[in-house]
């Protein structure tokens, strides 16, 4: 059996070698001739996955070591009788954890603080629930749109986008890129949405790159209409657009779910997918794999508000004003090497653990401080 993957799936080559001989290459190489005799195929978003790359092939299964899959055309596979997976949930956490020590980074920038803030969570699936629950450990007040959830469950809790609109002092996106239907999320930020943002709201967006009009936002950050812009997404990628990057209080290129945690993840699950369509016996263990936390034990701080205790920790464990850096360096860069760069970010990303990775000594701390430490995920 031969099975191509990703380069940048980590771990992809020891896992699939149970099943057969593996060739890994970079993810925006993999082309119909590369794959004809393939029988698998794992990649990860910069693949696009669809006629025009399989016709010809032998490929019998499909997998995608990420959450969203709005790069491959399912119901095309769904037609050739090809098995397909994505990894639901693997990164999620990452992400959350990303929108937390981005929130954290702002507030210190500009001067306020989290608890009593209002947020608003567009998208409350795997990513946008654990961003609901971090939100409300840190007391902040917590507004849930997710139409499609709330025809299915008919819950209170969620409510209509206009309503977050009004109320929130943050806006997080955590939506599938989709084009098509009454939830379609293909620039639903655009300039009617930030017209009826509250003023000075920050906006977050680490879903999809297109679920945002470029133009839209980058009018929005430059009228300061926006109290706050981070972007994990852009439109286009790797060719982003550096004004945009110039504008964002926070932009990073694409990792919020790069944690190590979370990539090691989406192999495991797209690995044990294949394992079931092939009918094979699960071999590889990702525990082997995973090494020691880089940060086993933290002391909270307690000569310090509570915010700052815990911005500390965050900014410990995850330096999101580092990935920020590196992606502002783009601004310089010559417009052949700007989406190179991109690539480059994505290709190197450090090694990040989880905070759950991560045991937190905290004498003599509050209940309310413990509370907040044990809510973000750290372990005490």
């Amino acid at each position: 059996m031969k099975i191509v993957v990703d380069e940048n799936i980590p771990f992809a080559v020891e896992a699939f070698s149970r099943l057969g001989d593996v060739v890994s290459v970079k993810g925006r190489a993999i082309t119909r001739d590369l794959i004809r005799n393939a029988d698998a195929l794992i990649v990860r978003s910069v693949t696009h996955v669809n006629a025009a790359l399989l016709n010809g092939t032998k490929v019998r299964f499909v997998a995608t070591a990420t959450i969203g899959f709005d790069h491959v055309d399912v119901e095309y596979l769904r037609a050739r009788k090809i098995g397909f997976s994505s990894a639901p949930g693997s990164n999620a956490n990452s992400v959350a954890e990303y929108v937390m020590a981005a929130l954290l980074v702002l507030a210190r920038r500009q001067g306020f603080r989290l608890e009593g803030k209002t947020i608003g969570v567009v998208g409350v699936g795997n990513v946008g629930s654990r961003v609901v629950c971090k939100a409300g450990a840190l007391g902040m007040k917590v507004l849930q749109n997710d139409p499609p959830l709330q025809r299915q469950t008919r819950e209170a809790r969620f409510l209509p986008l206009d309503a977050l609109l009004d109320a929130a002092d943050v806006l997080t996106f955590h939506v599938p890129l989709t084009r098509r239907g009454p939830d379609a999320t293909h620039h639903v930020i655009d300039e009617r949405l930030m017209a009826r943002l509250k003023p000075g709201a920050v906006l977050l967006n680490t879903s999809r790159g297109a679920v945002a009009d470029s133009p839209a936002l980058l009018e929005a950050a430059a009228s300061r209409r926006l109290g706050g812009l981070v972007l994990d997404v852009f439109e286009n990628e790797p060719r982003i657009s550096p004004a945009l990057v110039e504008r964002s209080d926070v932009a990073t290129p694409h990792i919020a779910g790069y944690s190590f945690d979370g990539k090691v993840n989406g192999t495991a699950m797209v690995y044990r997918a294949a394992c079931e369509f092939f009918d094979r016996t699960i071999e590889w263990d990702p525990d082997l794999v995973m090494p020691e936390p880089p940060h086993p034990i933290l002391t909270a701080r307690t000569d310090c508000d509570e915010e700052d205790a815990l911005r500390d920790l965050v900014l410990t464990i995850y330096n999101i004003e580092a990935d920020d850096r590196d992606l502002r360096q783009i601004r310089d860069l010559p417009p052949a090497e700007q989406a190179p760069h991109f690539d480059h970010l994505r290709k190197t990303y450090p090694v990040r653990r989880e905070f759950q990775n991560t045991v937190v000594a905290a004498p003599g701390v509050s209940e309310s401080l413990r509370a907040k430490i044990t809510g973000l995920g750290f372990r005490m």
